[in-house]
């Protein structure tokens, strides 16, 4: 899979106190970069934690710490993460409009 953005994984961990999101979000990357995603169920498969929010992919990433958030075209592999924050900062926003 493609994935669209670096930076905003990047720019959550040098975030202060988030340097701890670094390695398991890398680890997510790094995951999703190898994967062929067809649909929901493959996702669903590989990261059995994750849930769907309309059109949304809602993963946890730490240990449950953090909150990604990801649309996904199946079409063209590709997955744009559309959010990434702590559980509180996930409550504050609208998954189905980010």
């Amino acid at each position: 899979m493609r994935i669209i953005a670096l930076k905003r994984l990047r720019d959550h961990w040098e975030r202060p106190n988030r340097g701890d999101s670094e390695q398991p979000l890398k680890s997510w990357y790094a995951l999703v970069a190898r994967a062929d995603w067809r649909g929901p169920a493959d996702v669903k498969a590989q990261f059995r934690s994750a849930s769907f929010v309309g059109d949304r992919v809602v993963f946890n990433v730490a240990g449950n710490k953090y909150r990604l958030v990801a649309w996904i075209s199946y079409p063209h592999r590709t997955v744009y993460v559309r959010f990434v924050g702590t559980h509180a900062e996930y409550d504050d926003i609208d998954v189905e409009i980010v």
